[in-house]
């Protein structure tokens, strides 16, 4: 850490080459300004003398004081006698000021920052070389386009210029305003941030009034981009500037009244806010939502203005709360400003300047501004920290070749500084030059006693993702006409299940008609048709029946595992085809309920799979009655090769075929959910489409190939000198299942739409309950009413 005496020395050598490029001239003058030399209004001598451009006059024709911008100016000499008497920042360095004043001329900021340039106001070269001014940095301006035409003197010179309360999008451009920065966000964010509150709030036809300057234009522009593409549309959009006429004020009016929208965006300043609210009460127009932006959302002067209550239940966005401890009693206190070197005011004789101020009434001790107060605070401290950083290490690090000079340092510095002011809060700068966007939301609520409550209802931050920049809290709103209910504002309403949309000629696409829809078209997707019987609860009915059977056969099996007729056909294939029904019936499920890319894949597949693992059972059966017959000749050794553990792999071979067959199926052209318009004229039906219809009909033909054979073999059995031989049930089955598919074939080929899903289901439960009751039902009969005959001495004799 420095001394105060080695920062003395050191920073006094690096100012002298500061003074030498301030004040250096071109040898031959090439310009020179016109009239009379600019005089600051407020000013202090210092090492580094930082400017400032404010609009102490709102208006060069008048002497009326405009209490804002000496608000600012405050803030300004707040920040530089805290830092002058800080031992951190600066050190041994004391920081002047030269304050002037534009008049809310944008001419007249032009000619306040070439004075700027240049104290002397001799000479402004345009040579290779031009004339360095002694400031290092500006603050100011307020508005946009005066901070426009101020950067685009400043830029060539890489003057920073640090606004307070500039917002246009437009400044973010560096090519045109390089030395542009600012301690507010740009309203590129806010922009969007209103369109995307709108949009919350449902209203999508609107109104919009916009200043005629480049803070309304700019503004305006970017809310109805993003408003467009989030569906809202604006009915009107006017522009007005306060020295437009009466009959520009009255044609507003009149647009206003004959108007359907309810909820009007603005995009103004609160100077020109104030001039149409004051109108607007003398024709009572009442009850509109406005919406603001932070020029007037959170002003307190806007809502003490006469025919304030039309903006009751207004709601926008503000800059977040901020204080600054000290700096409400440092602007009560103006005694210090009763010195030779303040030229701004002019003291009545019954005035000293040593007034109390702190009891007043008025706009002067009005600390509502205190977060664009803190943004001029924030932005003292940015150049100082430049400043702290330049002249403290003693380096010129951004120097380019010979071209450069200190401004360019500082310029750089400022745009990559990175500190906390005393409350806290982070201060920095993206690549455009604008600070973090966050915003709170602010709804105006009216008090008994007829003034304005500002309530912070949510909070925006563009720093985050955008389905959660936006943060409303579970606040009590108070909106237009003191209502608590959301107004509506639409062109035109939600049109009735059958009827379509169509556009109004020469409206926005907000406003339609709704005319009955034609033949093979529907307006309401909810009219995508399932068949009622299975979408709502027939499926179910059918799925308690079966899993109930299923249970008791289960049950009944395993309880009597050990006995003859159990054991005597593979007790292993008879649970596994028990649990290969129960997969065949679930898979019935996937066909119910909305087609999706999934459950499209899901149905066939799963279908073809579980019905070969069924068949392949019944299949291993047959085989084992087969060769339990055969085992039965002399010498015969079947039953010993074909036994359990060949029977499962049999099961397993046929069923890995099935799922090779399926897996080609779903890599070449899987099924997909498609809708049907061919059917039916006043439905649109959504099903699934076989994708590659031989995948399809090479799945079906397998099922049936493998059931066709196991009919042949189990017909071969059926008459078998065995007492438990189930081969003449297998083969009634088989019929049955045969049957049921070789009707489905044709019925599936004609049923339309939805009728083919039934068909399909109908199909796999028929033959589901075919197999169930066949195979398994005889031996539940004899198992539970015919023990006598589930006993190896029975079995052994019919055998013989």
């Amino acid at each position: 850490m420095l001394s105060t005496q080695r920062w003395s020395e050191q920073g006094l050598a690096l100012l002298q080459l500061l003074l030498v490029a301030s004040f250096s001239k071109s040898e031959e003058q090439v310009c020179s300004l016109m009239g009379e030399p600019e005089e600051p209004q407020l000013f202090k001598t210092g090492d580094v003398i930082l400017g400032g451009i404010f609009s102490f006059q709102s208006n060069w024709k008048t002497v009326d004081l405009n209490f804002r911008a000496f608000q600012y100016a405050q803030a300004m000499l707040f920040a530089i006698e805290e830092i002058n008497n800080s031992s951190d920042l600066l050190p041994g360095i004391t920081l002047g000021y030269m304050m002037y004043d534009t008049c809310g001329s944008i001419a007249r900021s032009v000619r306040v920052a070439l004075a700027l340039t240049d104290v002397n106001e001799e000479t402004a070269s345009l040579s290779d070389n031009p004339c360095r001014g002694s400031v290092p940095a500006i603050i100011g301006e307020a508005s946009s386009s005066p901070c426009m035409a101020i950067s685009t003197v400043l830029g060539p010179f890489y003057i920073p210029l640090v606004s307070h309360f500039a917002t246009c999008a437009c400044l973010s451009n560096k090519v045109r305003y390089p030395s542009f920065l600012r301690t507010i966000p740009s309203d590129y964010y806010q922009s969007r941030a209103l369109a995307q509150m709108v949009k919350h709030f449902g209203w999508t036809w609107v109104g919009a009034i916009r200043s005629s300057d480049d803070y309304g234009t700019n503004g305006m522009a970017t809310f109805t981009d993003t408003a467009t593409q989030l569906g809202i549309c604006l009915e009107y959009s006017v522009s007005f500037f306060r020295t437009d006429p009466s009959e520009k004020i009255q044609r507003i009016i009149n647009i206003i009244k004959g108007s359907t929208s309810r909820v009007i965006v603005t995009f103004l300043s609160y100077t020109d806010l104030e001039i149409l609210i004051d109108e607007f009460a003398h024709h009572n127009l009442t009850g509109y939502q406005w919406v603001g932006t932070e020029a007037w959302i959170s002003d307190s002067v806007t809502a003490t203005t006469e025919g304030h209550y039309i903006l009751d239940g207004s709601v926008g966005l503000a800059i977040p709360k901020a204080e600054v401890s000290g700096l409400r009693e440092f602007m009560l206190d103006v005694k210090p400003l009763n010195s030779s070197g303040e030229k701004l005011f002019t003291h009545q004789k019954e005035c000293t300047g040593y007034e109390d101020l702190a009891g007043l009434e008025n706009s002067f001790n009005d600390m509502s501004l205190m977060p664009i107060f803190n943004n001029v605070y924030k932005g003292v401290y940015a150049i100082a920290h430049s400043l702290h950083n330049i002249l403290g290490c003693g380096q010129k690090k951004y120097m380019i070749n010979n071209k450069s000079s200190i401004y360019f340092q500082i310029l750089q510095n400022i745009k990559n500084i990175h500190f906390k002011t005393k409350e806290g809060e982070e201060v920095y700068f993206n690549e455009n030059g604008d600070p973090a966007a966050k915003y709170d939301i602010i709804n105006w609520q009216p008090k008994k006693d007829g003034s304005v409550e500002f309530v912070t209802i949510g909070l925006y931050d563009a720093s985050l993702p955008e389905d959660k920049q936006l943060n409303l809290d579970n606040k009590t709103f108070n909106w237009a006409n003191n209502s608590k209910k959301v107004p509506v504002s639409i062109c035109s309403g939600t049109c009735d299940s059958g009827t379509r949309k169509v556009l109004q000629k020469g409206k926005p696409v907000c406003c339609y008609d709704c005319i009955p829809c034609a033949e093979g078209e529907v307006a309401d997707y909810h009219q995508l048709n399932i068949h009622p019987s299975l979408y709502k609860g027939g499926g179910k009915g059918y799925g308690v029946l079966y899993l109930a059977v299923m249970s008791t056969v289960a049950f009944i099996f395993f309880r009597h595992r050990n006995t003859p007729i159990v054991k005597a056909n593979n007790s292993e294939l008879s649970f596994l085809l028990l649990f290969s029904l129960t997969l065949c019936f679930l898979c019935s499920l996937t066909f119910i309920g909305r087609p999706s890319d999934w459950s499209c894949m899901l149905r066939h597949t799963a279908f073809g799979i579980t019905f070969v693992l069924c068949i392949s059972c019944v299949l291993g059966k047959t085989l084992a009655v087969l060769m339990a017959f055969k085992a039965t000749l002399p010498g015969s050794n079947l039953m010993k090769w074909f036994g359990p553990r060949r029977q499962r792999i049999v099961v397993l071979a046929f069923t890995f075929i099935q799922i090779g067959i399926c897996i080609v199926w779903l890599t070449a052209n899987p099924p997909y959910p498609f809708k049907n318009l061919r059917h039916f004229k006043d439905k649109i039906i959504l099903e699934c489409a076989l994708g590659s219809p031989i995948g399809f009909w090479a799945v079906l033909g397998y099922i049936g190939l493998l059931a066709l054979l196991c009919f042949i073999l189990a017909f071969l059995a059926r008459k078998l000198p065995d007492n438990f031989n189930e081969a003449k049930f297998i083969t009634f089955s088989m019929l049955i299942f045969c049957a049921v598919w070789m009707t489905f074939i044709p019925a599936y080929v004609s049923s339309p739409g939805k009728f083919s899903v039934v068909v399909e289901i109908f199909a796999i439960l028929a033959s589901s309950f075919g197999l169930l009751f066949c195979i398994f039902f005889p031996k539940c009969y004899i198992i539970l009413l015919k023990p006598e005959k589930n006993t190896k001495k029975n079995m052994m004799d019919k055998k013989s």
